[in-house]
């Protein structure tokens, strides 16, 4: 059931990125990304995973994924599957970098969170279940490497 929410959530969320997404017409490429990430907050929050991009022309990649940020938030938490879904890019390259998030969030024990983000003209669509226990509102933002 968590699954399917954080599916629907984050199909919602990709639909709502509406004209962010209109990129220029050799923007054909479609990415999605697979992830897991551990972290903790208390009024700070961090987080660091791993994942894996896999883009429509047969490109994949792996990753490494950092979340920093602040905000009234506490908690500890880990996503076990966790889902993104970018906008078009010309080119797998433009997908590494940060990405301004900002997102409300609470959980106990099992949990289900979807949020979109953005850099430059690149949008990302996160949805994930996992585990743990958070409440809190927090802005930062997640870098993507190789």
């Amino acid at each position: 059931m968590q699954r399917f929410l954080a599916r629907f959530l984050a199909a919602l969320l990709v639909s709502a990125m509406g004209t962010t997404a209109s990129l220029a017409a050799s923007a054909n490429v479609d990415c999605e990304l697979t992830f897991t990430m551990k972290g903790w907050s208390a009024f700070y929050k961090t987080a660091s995973g791993t994942g894996t991009i896999k883009c429509n022309n047969g490109q994949s990649m792996n990753v490494k994924l950092s979340a920093k940020g602040g905000g009234l938030t506490v908690g500890k938490s880990t996503i076990e599957d966790g889902h993104g879904k970018f906008s078009a890019v010309a080119s797998m390259s433009e997908l590494l970098g940060s990405y301004a998030s900002g997102e409300a969030h609470a959980g106990a024990v099992k949990s289900a969170q979807a949020q979109v983000m953005t850099k430059g003209e690149v949008s990302l669509a996160l949805s994930g279940t996992g585990r743990g226990w958070d409440l809190g509102i927090a802005f930062g933002k997640l870098t993507i490497t190789n």
